[in-house]
């Protein structure tokens, strides 16, 4: 599809979007790992699916590394969306479209990174070098009064387990669909998400 105005980006639209961001620059390299970007996210997402999770997690999975692409929405520069922001910037472009839980779940995946580190000692071990590196950019594990206002997140079980599957979704040749086999799903969430504000 040609790349649309972002300014009239809506409902019907958004979905075709995304996907097109994941065909455009979805072969980027993510971080030195041994997957692209696309690949990444969709990795997430086909775990969480095959392992049975609820639509939620799979879509968090899904799209939450878009702030790595934030600038294709027209709101951020290069500048503003550099690795340590892009759970922010990812979570402002998607808040207009989608429920409050996918937002948390792109907003919070670094955080929740540093909260595991904190609370459960043996994940930092699942953690690659790539990872480890950024994490130490991220701030580290929290510090306990971090992690006392972290807990306090309705969303947190959500959000910790797109943690778990961003960790996951880091396998060199691993077969998954593509985003359209995705796109209905989010469609239903946008659809939900803009029904309930209407």
């Amino acid at each position: 599809m040609s790349k649309p105005d972002f300014s009239t980006l809506n409902r019907d639209n958004i979905v075709a979007f995304i996907g097109d961001i994941f065909e455009r620059c979805g072969d980027e390299e993510y971080l030195g790992e041994p997957v692209t970007m696309a690949e990444h996210m969709l990795q997430g997402a086909t775990i969480a699916e095959r392992n049975g999770l609820d639509e939620e997690i799979i879509v968090g999975a899904l799209l939450h590394d878009i702030g790595h692409f934030t600038s294709e929405f027209g709101t951020f520069s290069m500048e503003d969306t550099e690795d340590r922001f892009h759970e922010e910037a990812g979570a402002q472009v998607l808040s207009s479209y989608f429920p409050s839980v996918i937002v948390d779940c792109v907003r919070h995946h670094v955080a929740a990174k540093r909260y595991l580190c904190a609370t459960k000692p043996d994940y930092f071990k699942r953690l690659s070098e790539a990872s480890v590196h950024s994490l130490n950019l991220q701030g580290g594990p929290m510090s306990p009064d971090e992690v006392a206002d972290f807990e306090k997140n309705p969303n947190l079980k959500k959000i910790i387990q797109v943690r778990y599957l961003d960790e996951a979704g880091k396998q060199a040749n691993m077969e998954t669909p593509d985003f359209w086999h995705f796109a209905p799903m989010v469609q239903t969430l946008v659809d939900r998400h803009l029904e309930t504000r209407a």
